[in-house]
């Protein structure tokens, strides 16, 4: 990889969240100094700001067409990262999974781009119908038709440092608690991937040129809920006790505290998709992209214990 490659322009549209802000750590420890992150999330854009002053941040609704496509001309690489996630506004999802991809798409075939890696989602296969699933598996589509050759990542559950909503929100949870609610027995397998490994396909892609291909990047260990909670447990050094709830219930009590919070950090429709037994494809994606699988343990310790980002938030 010469000089020049580090110089060229990367766009990351909706970096801010956790891939972004993992992506963007990354990327800088390569040596790539010209990377434009857009994203309409104020207070995570500061977190990033305050890590990343050099770079270029900026406050964008993709939603909405604006300046913000004017950082597209000539740009080496776009990483299509915008993601509704949760919420209970089929609205929020539509504007952010699908009205910002079309904005997306049209500034890459205006500004001229050289490359897109699309981050979608293993939901695509997933049993589960829900707004986040129904709207992913159209902005794929989406991307399909657009006549505009790139890499399709699919990702399972992932993890890592800035989590604010999976297993980062969990471990938050458990340090304040004296009890634990877990749905059923928690013997809901999971496939969770290391968003630090997800970054390194990312990259992979890029200083590779791949330019098609669709790719089902899951974790290569399957875990049971009951366990990533224990050993999230083990590695914070949370001591609360675990305690099954009925499902029922489980699903009564979320549904009430959405009455009252218009973004829960977990909702009705993702308890349904956790019980779903969705099992996904299993690739080998060290070996097609170069890049090591980190142990689920490890991966936890990295986590949680990282000095410099570990203890690094960012707001849902």
């Amino acid at each position: 990889m010469n000089t020049e490659s580090l110089t060229q322009k990367i766009i990351l549209p909706g970096g801010a969240g956790l891939v972004g802000q993992n992506l963007v750590a990354r990327l800088k420890a390569r040596g790539y100094t010209n990377l434009v992150v857009l994203d309409k999330h104020r207070a995570n854009l500061e977190v990033l700001r305050r890590m990343h002053p050099e770079l270029t941040i900026e406050h964008a609704d993709l939603a909405e067409r604006g300046d913000w496509q004017c950082h597209f001309a000539q740009a080496r690489a776009v990483v299509m990262l915008q993601a509704q996630i949760g919420g209970n506004e089929y609205r929020d999802f539509e504007r952010n999974n699908l009205v910002s991809t079309r904005n997306v798409l049209d500034a890459i075939r205006d500004g001229k781009v050289e490359q897109l890696v699309h981050i979608s989602s293993s939901v695509i296969e997933s049993v589960a119908d829900d707004f986040y699933t129904n709207t992913k598996k159209a902005q794929e589509a989406m991307v399909r038709d657009s006549g505009i050759a790139c890499p399709v990542l699919r990702p399972t559950l992932m993890f890592g440092w800035f989590d604010r909503k999976h297993l980062g929100w969990l471990s938050r949870f458990m340090q304040k608690v004296p009890v634990f609610p877990v749905p059923g027995n928690g013997r809901y397998m999971r496939q969770p991937l290391y968003v630090g490994d997800f970054c390194g396909i990312i990259i992979s892609c890029i200083e590779n040129r791949i330019a098609d291909g669709t790719f089902n990047i899951s974790g290569h260990e399957k875990v049971d809920y009951i366990d990533i909670i224990r050993e999230i447990r083990r590695a914070t050094g949370a001591r609360m006790m675990i305690l099954n709830i009925p499902y029922g219930l489980f699903h009564a009590l979320l549904w009430l505290w959405s009455r009252f919070d218009a973004n829960p950090p977990f909702t009705t429709q993702q308890l349904e998709a956790l019980v779903a037994k969705d099992e996904f494809e299993v690739i080998d994606w060290p070996g097609i992209f170069g890049v090591k699988n980190t142990p689920f343990s490890a991966a936890i310790r990295e986590t949680f214990c990282d000095p410099t980002y570990s203890r690094v938030l960012l707001e849902f």
